[in-house]
């Protein structure tokens, strides 16, 4: 069995179709073509040139990888990690069926492998970070290093927590018929982003995370009231703009700082308690995210409720954090830094 890297388009525009579909689609635009009758690695990039003539030949190889993987090596039993680019999420599936080949679907989703989805929305922070740093490739790909499979498969038995202790960031080994490591970019912002998430969930576990909202709003230009750490009713932050914090809106706000989504009634008392305070607005701040019953109701409370998972607080972090307090700075640790731009170019 092997563990496979896929994607779900440049933006995460295919996430919903594959998840909801339960397959993983090969999402290259004009090679409508059966690729199982293709006998070989050589005569694929052979096509591939056919089809794309501008294409370099490092691209022509780095897709001939990824291609030849998905329509000939990925087999029926192995499993498959889709990195969400809409949540600070990880999904995890397995392979149920062989490769197929539907004209009638579109270039987009012509090519098409079953998956039964095992799990999805498993927080990124879940997983260690030389795991996070294989996942972190911009290819469809194999993850063979540091156990990899054996170490996903272990979490899934353990309500998907980490299982063991691994610090060193490592490559995915590239077989000849795979792609050529320095043909696999690594999405270094992302990286960087799971690094700093790390960081503040372990210094700023618990009431802690209200703390550092705290001192963003404030950056903000709010004023702000931090409830003591103890049962909240729902309000873990009062907020408000002008001076003293006299002005309008007044904002409550509700940090939930675990590793697991909220749900629907987590929102509902928000609504609650801004009633209890006269609040115009409110703000859930979820670390692990939102289930689905609280994202349907995102467009509802569109001019009364704001929703920040983790993404959006390591935002909001990064765009204030000149203006922060002293001591979450002390605490937080970050500077800026310049790096080439690895373009994720289109298939």
């Amino acid at each position: 069995m092997a563990l496979w890297l896929v994607r779900a388009g440049k933006h995460g525009e295919f996430e919903k179709k594959f998840l909801d579909d339960k397959r993983a689609y090969l999402t290259w635009k004009e090679l409508a073509r059966d690729l199982s009758v293709v006998e070989s690695q050589p005569v694929l990039r052979g096509i591939l040139a056919e089809t794309y003539p501008d294409a370099s030949k490092g691209k022509i190889s780095n897709h001939s990888g990824q291609i030849w993987a998905f329509s000939h090596r990925m087999q029926p039993g192995d499993w498959v990690v889709l990195p969400s680019k809409l949540k600070p999420a990880i999904h995890v599936g397995e392979i149920t069926g062989q490769y197929v080949f539907d004209a009638r679907a579109g270039d987009l989703y012509c090519h098409q492998r079953e998956v039964k989805w095992i799990e999805e929305d498993i927080p990124r922070s879940n997983f260690d970070q030389d795991l996070l740093y294989s996942f972190g490739f911009m290819t469809i790909c194999r993850i063979e290093r540091n156990d990899a499979e054996a170490r996903v498969r272990a979490m899934a038995r353990s309500g998907w927590k980490t299982v063991g202790v691994r610090t060193m960031p490592v490559i995915a080994e590239a077989k000849e018929e795979d792609i050529e490591p320095e043909q696999a970019p690594a999405d270094l912002e992302q990286l960087a982003r799971d690094q700093i998430a790390k960081l503040i969930f372990a210094k700023f576990e618990g009431h802690g995370m209200a703390r550092l909202v705290g001192s963003i709003l404030k950056a903000q230009g709010y004023t702000t009231y931090l409830s003591p750490a103890e049962p909240d009713k729902g309000i873990d932050l009062l907020a408000a703009p002008g001076p003293m914090g006299f002005g309008q809106p007044g904002l409550c706000v509700q940090v939930e700082s675990g590793d697991s989504p909220v749900d629907r009634p987590t929102l509902d008392q928000l609504i609650g308690a801004m009633q209890n305070v006269q609040a115009e607005h409110g703000l859930l701040v979820s670390w692990g995210g939102f289930k689905a019953t609280v994202s349907k109701e995102e467009a509802a409370q569109f001019f009364k409720v704001r929703l920040w998972n983790q993404n959006d607080l390591i935002e909001q972090l990064l765009e204030h954090y000149d203006r922060l307090d002293g001591n979450i700075r002390a605490e937080l640790p970050l500077k800026p830094i310049w790096t080439v731009a690895i373009l994720d170019e289109d298939s």
